[in-house]
């Protein structure tokens, strides 16, 4: 029997902030490949963290960029 574990990505970006109708916020919490993912708006890389079995660091990097925002693995 095969087990996937989840993998923690983490990256630097350029939020600032989030609020519930940001495009970030409705990407990253409707996205069905990530299990859950945090933003700790007051570090001053802005670290965003998230757990997935299958994307990539390419992967949410592109998400982030198609919202309009930067950011880059840690």
């Amino acid at each position: 029997m095969k087990t996937t574990t989840a993998q923690l990505l983490i990256f630097k970006t350029d939020i600032s902030g989030l609020c519930t109708n940001c495009e970030v916020h409705k990407v990253l919490t409707s996205h069905p490949e990530v299990l859950d993912w945090s933003l700790d708006a007051e570090d001053d890389d802005h670290v965003l963290r998230v757990s997935s079995e299958t994307l990539t660091a390419e992967d949410v990097i592109a998400l982030l960029e198609r919202s309009g925002h930067r950011c880059s693995e840690l």
